[in-house]
């Protein structure tokens, strides 16, 4: 097996579930794991909690002062993952199992594969002598399954200094193959929708189940879920989207219509898969917490709303939820962060470049997430962050069913030609004559 297979399984082994109520295992035994691997290869890291077992892991890797001018690139990920129930997978989602070519267990994809691929560079580095041609921060975090606070949270807040000079960093999704017929796309995120995790709370008169209601809040909360359940969002075509949408149509070969979106979505779903979900903000309803006895009107309803809004849409998208929610029920944020973004070219033009070192064939094209990552918080550091987690998949794994899915898995060729194309990224050009890393002995 080899060593980026090995690494993915041990750390798909240790459950560092994240039930997003601090209830979990923690992330310490992963870190632990990390920091041996990063002290293997020559690395100082720093290893740190925010809270009992929360552990964040960091470490500073020296360029040859080729690229010195750029500042330090952040490559960071989290070390948790969200639940998973062993009866519905096929195989135990903590056993890291490899069949098939394939290694199984919740986080393979989201995301121990990918920081099994930065971990088993780092070794391959030290084992030839290879520099990085800027200096690189490697953070492997906790806490990004919830609100991030534990994790990048914490380090942002708190270790500030470990990220010193850093302007620009790559992370989770991005950089996967993404098929469409015979043209292998290649998305590279430049940017991801603001996250607004609401707490809605309607309040009335308290009563017996069997009399009229005075001011039922149940019902008038569910009346305004129903609303914002029911409204449909406008189309907003942010640039960063455009630029995507221009760019399929490119690679494709076929005009896609700015004006007729919903209907492209219809003549092109496995491409309209990439932007249908970025068009539009949106709010849904995910939880309800209301009464105490069938009999009983109660006094408070409350509900939870997961939003989230396009870069420059906030103020319409909470003027929006305001008037959908009505003057009976009140919001406040669980979470809150912004919508960030960052250039299509720069360091993009060299994650594509990287890319296509490994597979000549593929079609890069920025990105825009639906949901989000720890690229919030660095964003508050004043870095830029991007979406780069090298992945050549098959046709047949679908790649977003995986994510919190059931029965999650990564091909090991694509992990190893992830280590490949990260290698291309971030070596230092004397190393260039030495496309591939060594396979570990």
């Amino acid at each position: 097996m080899s060593e980026v297979a090995e690494i993915c399984s041990q750390l798909l082994r240790i459950d560092t579930t994240n039930d997003g109520g601090g209830d979990g295992p923690g992330e310490r035994r992963a870190a632990e794991y990390v920091a041996g691997l990063l002290d293997a290869a020559g690395l100082e890291p720093v290893v740190f909690e925010s809270a009992p077992r929360r552990t964040s892991v960091v470490a500073r890797v020296a360029g040859d002062g080729s690229s010195s001018a750029r500042g330090a690139l952040l490559v960071h990920g989290h070390l948790d993952v969200v639940p998973a129930e062993p009866s519905e997978w096929r195989t135990h989602p903590f056993s890291g199992e490899v069949e098939d070519g394939l290694v199984h267990g919740r986080g393979a994809v989201d995301m121990k594969g990918t920081l099994a691929m930065t971990l088993a560079l780092a070794l391959d580095w030290a084992r030839r002598g290879v520099r990085p041609k800027r200096d690189l921060v490697l953070a492997f975090l906790a806490d990004e399954e919830a609100t991030g606070e534990y994790g990048a949270g914490h380090a942002v807040e708190r270790h500030r200094d470990l990220f010193d000079g850093c302007t620009e960093a790559i992370s989770e999704s991005g950089g996967f193959t993404w098929h469409d017929g015979d043209v292998r796309l290649y998305p590279l995120a430049v940017g991801e929708r603001g996250t607004a995790w609401m707490r809605l709370t309607a309040r009335g008169v308290a009563g017996h189940g069997s009399k009229p209601a005075v001011d039922n809040p149940v019902a008038e909360l569910a009346r305004a879920l129903a609303r914002l359940a029911d409204h449909r969002w406008p189309v907003r075509l942010t640039p960063e989207v455009a630029q995507l949408i221009d760019g399929l149509s490119r690679a494709l070969g076929t005009m896609i219509d700015l004006d007729r979106l919903d209907e492209e979505i219809e003549r092109l779903p496995r491409a309209a898969a990439l932007f249908r979900g970025v068009l539009r903000n949106s709010a849904n309803p995910t939880m309800l917490d209301a009464g105490y006895k069938v009999n009983v009107i109660p006094g408070t309803a409350r509900a939870h709303v997961d939003g989230r809004f396009l870069p420059g849409q906030r103020e319409e998208f909470l003027e929006t939820i305001d008037r959908l929610l009505g003057p009976k029920v009140t919001r406040e944020f669980v979470s809150f962060d912004d919508a960030v973004s960052s250039p299509a070219d720069g360091l993009y033009d060299e994650l594509a470049a990287a890319l296509l070192a490994e597979d000549p064939g593929a079609r890069p094209v920025p990105y825009v997430m639906t949901g989000g990552t720890d690229a919030k918080w660095f964003a508050r550091l004043g870095i830029r962050g991007y979406g780069f987690a090298p992945l050549m998949l098959p046709p047949d794994l679908d790649y977003f069913g995986m994510f919190h899915g059931v029965d999650e898995r990564v091909p090991i060729k694509g992990l190893e030609f992830g280590v490949r194309v990260l290698d291309h990224l971030l070596a230092a050009p004397a190393a260039d004559t030495d496309a591939h890393p060594t396979p570990s002995p």
